[in-house]
């Protein structure tokens, strides 16, 4: 069962879903299912896991993931099964409906983003364009 909720600090809260621009990333199971296995395993508890777009990469954009202690002023923050997401306003803007999930094959394990806003992407999937 998804128990997604949403808010923006400071503002309300509401459901997570892929057409509320609250929420504009949703995380498949085996991505969050990584995300509360890595939060236990470094001891972060209670931290934020923050997706956010950033100059990167031969097509000029790309994912930032990181564990942080504390969602900054303005940023989106959510909560979807137990793990509290953060993106700032301008991520979330190319971020909107996007989907996360976690795959893990012979050649490697990782997250795997499915963005509806990315126009294309370079060769080796790393970055994107909008």
């Amino acid at each position: 069962m998804d128990t997604t909720t949403t808010t923006q600090t400071p503002a309300t809260t509401a459901p997570a879903t892929q057409s509320n621009p609250m929420a504009p990333v949703q995380l498949t199971p085996a991505a969050i299912t990584q995300v509360k296995e890595v939060i236990k395993a470094q001891g972060f508890e209670g931290y934020f896991f923050s997706i956010r777009v950033v100059p990167a990469g031969c097509s000029g954009l790309g994912y930032d993931l990181n564990l942080v202690k504390e969602a900054k002023p303005n940023d989106h923050v959510w909560e979807q099964d137990g793990v509290r997401i953060t993106t700032d306003a301008l991520s979330s803007k190319y971020l909107l409906g996007t989907s996360v999930d976690f795959v893990s094959s012979v050649t490697g394990a990782g997250f795997k983003f499915e963005n509806p806003n990315a126009k294309s992407s370079c060769g080796c999937g790393t970055s994107f364009t909008t």
